[in-house]
């Protein structure tokens, strides 16, 4: 029998990521703060509630339309840290290089860091780097870890257990641009809607929809694995299931071309600048219109609801009148996407 091995699956954010995280990890130095397994820990320091997050970066290709590795390893960590309510303020930046790498592209990936820190307002206050042998990583790997601030009315926001059937689900705009970038970008392929990242951090989304923070039960950033998997990762052991509209879930036609070639699935794939809220049943319109008030926002949707028929599962009512039950990303669709 051969020993078991990390498998690119184990990257894709889906079931074997979680079984990973929970087998390997989690086992091991579990407490209170990681068995949340939310996107950051909140603990109280003396005087103040922070958030803390980390998130590593090894994208393919590193330069795309709309960004790079550099802005997408500020808007990935600073959106971890909103998606839990937090105010983010700091930032450390680890960079391993490889022997070789160009110089004029790390001063672009730094520029680009630079403008996405001052866009997000958060500052790097530490940071490292190593450089390895050619051949012993691609180009260029990032590690930021970010520090957040979370105001006392918005501790609720990773508590699972506040869901309750009746309460909607809200998308704050269109699904797949960020993957299908990058497929289009190593196949060299070229739309007459030109492919577009959504990298982009999610400060003011955030700050609109938490204009009453009580109107919102969960944010999660719908990032590896994408739409499906986060909300089967909410359900999953619930006493609540969830049910989409395809009908309502925003997908641009050249993301759909894509997958119609590739045999993706728009609900599993990665985004770096959306957002699911599973907000309370009598404030939706009122969440939608905060989030449609924003430039970034201005597609979002509500796109489903909470539901106690079938606990635990996350369904969808397709196009043609059927329902199909969903499951969590298993193996991997699109490796190195982040």
């Amino acid at each position: 029998m051969k020993e078991p091995i990390i498998l690119m699956g184990h990257g894709s954010g889906g079931r074997l990521t979680r079984d990973l995280i929970a087998k390997t990890f989690v086992s091991r130095f579990s407490n209170s703060f990681l068995n949340k397994l939310n996107d950051a820990a909140v603990f109280v320091s003396p005087g103040d509630k922070l958030a803390f997050t980390t998130d590593s970066f090894v994208i393919d290709p590193i330069f795309f339309p709309g960004g790079n590795i550099g802005s997408l390893a500020v808007s990935g960590t600073v959106n971890d840290l909103c998606v839990s309510g937090a105010i983010p303020k700091f930032l450390s930046l680890g960079l391993i290089l490889e022997e070789g790498f160009p110089l004029d592209q790390l001063e672009k990936i730094s520029e680009s860091i630079r403008a996405e820190a001052l866009k997000a307002n958060v500052e790097i206050v530490t940071g490292d780097t190593k450089v390895v042998k050619k051949g012993q990583c691609d180009k260029i790997f990032i590690n930021t870890s970010g520090i957040g601030r979370v105001p006392e009315d918005r501790l609720h926001l990773g508590d699972i257990a506040a869901i309750v059937p009746g309460d909607k689900i809200i998308i704050s705009g269109y699904l797949g641009d960020h993957a299908m970038t990058i497929l289009a970008a190593r196949e060299d392929l070229h739309f007459n809607d030109p492919l577009i990242s959504d990298v982009a951090p999610l400060n003011n989304l955030a700050e609109a929809a938490l204009t009453d923070p009580a109107d919102i039960r969960m944010m999660r950033d719908i990032t590896r694995g994408g739409l499906a998997t986060v909300l089967c990762e909410i359900c999953e052991r619930q006493k609540f299931g969830a049910e989409l509209d395809e009908e309502q879930i925003p997908v641009r036609q050249s993301v759909q071309s894509v997958c119609g070639m590739y045999g993706f699935d728009p609900l599993y794939l990665a985004n770096e600048g959306k957002m699911v809220l599973i907000v309370r049943e009598d404030k939706e319109e009122k969440v939608l219109r905060a989030l449609q008030s924003v430039s970034q926002g201005k597609d979002a949707r509500i796109a489903g609801k909470v539901t106690a028929a079938h606990p635990g599962l996350v369904q969808i009512k397709t196009l043609i009148g059927g329902t199909r039950v969903i499951d969590m990303l298993s193996g991997e669709m699109l490796p190195r996407i982040c």
